[in-house]
C-alpha cells in the first residue's frame, strides 16, 4: 500500500471509530510514554486499555491478539506490584540486562510457539495472517514479561514486533491501530535511549559480558 493510500485508509477510518478504539489507543500511547519515564501508573493504564481492545480484537477475528490482552491484563498487574516491590526497598527498581544466551533462548521458545500456535490456527480456525498474528502475540509475551523485569533489551524487541504489527492491522483494515504501532516504534526507539541512559548512569558496563544465563533481578 501507498503512503497515500495508507493516510487516505487512516482519514477513513478515523471518522468510523468507535469511543472504545479511541480510548484504547489514547491510554496505549499513556502507558508506553509512561513507561520509558518508569512511572508504575503505566500499568494502570494498560491494564484498562488492554481490555478494551482485548474485545476488539475479537470482533474482527484476530484471536491471538485478542488472547494476547488477555495476559496484557494480568502483566499490568505483575508490572505494578514488581515495579513497587520488586527491588526490597531500595529505591526504584533498577533496570537490568539479560546476557545473549539468555536472549536465544527466548527468541527461540518465540519461534517455537509460533510455528506451533500458527498451525493450530490455520487448520482449525478462521484466524487472519495465523503464522504472522501468532509470532507477534508470543514475542509480545515475552516481551511484556522484560518490560515488568525492567530488562532493557524489551525496547528493541518491540522494535521488531510493532513493525509487523503495523502491517498485520493494516490488512485487517485497523489503520488507527497499526498508527499506533508507528507511533510505538518512534516510542520504543526513544525508550531504548532513556533507558539505556538510566542504566549507564547508574554505572553499568555498556553491554553485559558473556557467560551463564543469569537474570539480575
Amino acid at each position: 500500500m501507498s503512503a497515500e493510500g495508507w493516510f487516505q485508509q487512516l482519514v477513513q477510518r478515523w471518522g468510523t471509530l468507535s469511543g472504545w478504539e479511541i480510548t484504547a489507543v489514547l491510554l496505549a500511547l499513556v502507558y508506553l510514554l509512561l513507561a520509558v519515564r518508569q512511572n508504575r501508573w503505566c500499568w494502570v493504564a494498560a491494564l484498562v486499555s488492554t481490555a478494551i481492545f482485548t474485545a476488539l480484537f475479537w470482533q474482527v477475528q484476530l484471536l491471538m491478539q485478542s488472547g494476547l490482552n488477555i495476559y496484557y491484563m494480568g502483566m499490568a498487574l505483575y508490572g505494578w506490584w514488581h515495579w513497587r516491590h520488586g527491588s526490597s526497598g531500595q529505591g526504584a527498581l533498577p533496570i537490568t540486562r539479560w546476557r545473549w544466551r539468555r536472549h536465544a533462548q527466548a527468541l527461540g521458545l518465540i519461534v517455537l510457539l509460533a510455528v506451533i500456535s500458527g498451525f493450530f490456527l490455520e487448520r482449525h480456525t478462521g484466524a487472519a495472517w495465523p503464522y504472522l498474528d501468532s509470532f507477534i502475540t508470543w514475542g509480545a509475551v515475552v516481551t511484556t514479561f522484560m518490560v515488568a523485569r525492567k530488562v532493557l533489551e524489551n525496547w528493541a524487541y518491540w522494535m521488531v514486533i510493532n513493525s509487523l504489527a503495523i502491517v498485520l492491522f493494516l490488512d485487517r483494515g485497523m489503520a488507527l491501530t497499526a498508527a499506533l504501532h508507528a507511533a510505538y516504534l518512534v516510542i520504543s526507539v526513544v525508550g531504548w535511549i532513556s533507558w539505556h541512559r538510566d542504566y549507564r548512569r547508574h554505572g553499568h558496563d555498556p553491554a553485559p559480558a558473556a557467560g551463564p544465563v543469569t537474570d539480575k533481578q
